[in-house]
């Protein structure tokens, strides 16, 4: 799945992974390969992030947008 995570002052994530989990507004989103299309709103939190070769990353955000289509997905953040 591609991920980029993207501010209104720089990309800070683009590449393959294999999951992320994020701080949604009603609970914590875990999306993996595949997952059916959603566009959910996101609180302050940390994003997780784990690639290929399942190494985490962490980001911290205060909010943003998701946008998850085709094996493609689009944070974001402030």
């Amino acid at each position: 799945m591609f991920l980029e995570i993207i501010t209104p002052d720089k990309k800070l994530f683009s590449g393959e992974v294999k999951s992320v989990t994020l701080p949604g507004t009603d609970g914590s989103l875990g999306i993996l390969n595949n997952h059916a299309p959603i566009i959910s709103s996101l609180k302050k939190g940390i994003v997780k992030v784990v690639n290929e070769k399942s190494n985490a990353e962490v980001f911290n955000i205060n909010g943003g947008v998701v946008e998850v289509l085709k094996n493609k997905m689009i944070v974001l953040a402030e």
